[in-house]
């Protein structure tokens, strides 16, 4: 099955490049007509189609700009004096670090050499971390991957309810956790990400407080995020994502 995926996807994309070569061989020989100056080498063996980019709007992932740009806010919000990230988005760990010192931490752990960005292993289902320590944590569009096996981890039906558990065992009294995950109708997309309900959440986390929950919806890219968003709306999403703060 998987070599069959391979193949259609790699004959839809000589179909793309065969449909669209008229188009960019224009292209290449008006920009060659018009370079005076030649300035850089152009041979045609160069030539790197990038398609279908000629919109009238940049695209974007709705879920990851906007649940990142969230975060940076709270941690600004949360006057933390250092902030623990478990496995999120390597660009919100490596932009924060510029105005707050990060520890990063991943199963797998990332190579990366920034000051105030320390980045080392943890493994979310076990976390080495002391009980009630860390004072500013984060954990985003992480733990729905957590048992499914995608990135090496082991096979468990509950490994998301444990990494919950450790999260919430971590965070310091009077702590703060920045918690987001896919939501709306509960189910698994095998073996991508878990998708959750509003009180699916509320459940894993029985020992702290929700003191805001925003909504990045279906259709954020027409109309963006909802903040302070109802249980109601979150549960009318197909892929929503909820982003969660809570505090202990």
């Amino acid at each position: 099955m998987y070599n069959f995926l391979r193949f259609v996807k790699r004959s839809l994309s000589k179909v793309k490049f065969t449909l669209t070569f008229p188009l960019i061989l224009k292209s290449y020989l008006s920009f060659r007509k018009m370079d005076k100056k030649k300035r850089f080498s152009i041979p045609f063996g160069s030539v790197m189609p990038v398609l279908f980019e000629n919109i009238p709007f940049t695209r974007f992932d709705t879920h990851y700009i906007y649940h990142t740009a969230w975060a940076a806010r709270k941690v600004k919000e949360i006057g933390a004096t250092e902030h623990v990230d478990i496995s999120s988005s390597l660009y919100f760990s490596s932009i924060v670090s510029a105005f707050v010192p990060v520890k990063f931490y991943d199963f797998r752990p990332a190579k990366l050499n920034l000051s105030n960005l320390d980045s080392a292993s943890a493994n979310l289902s076990k976390l080495h971390f002391e009980n009630n320590s860390i004072t500013s944590l984060s954990c985003m569009h992480t733990v729905e991957h957590v048992g499914l096996g995608r990135y090496g981890d082991p096979i468990d039906p509950e490994g998301d309810v444990q990494a919950a558990h450790e999260l919430q065992r971590v965070v310091a009294r009077g702590g703060s956790l920045l918690f987001v995950v896919p939501i709306g109708k509960p189910r698994i997309q095998f073996n991508a990400h878990r998708i959750y309900s509003y009180q699916m959440i509320m459940e894993m986390f029985p020992e702290l407080t929700l003191k805001e929950f925003s909504l990045i919806p279906d259709n954020a890219l027409q109309h963006g995020m909802i903040y302070n968003a109802t249980e109601a709306q979150s549960d009318a999403q197909v892929y929503g994502c909820g982003c969660f703060w809570f505090v202990k």
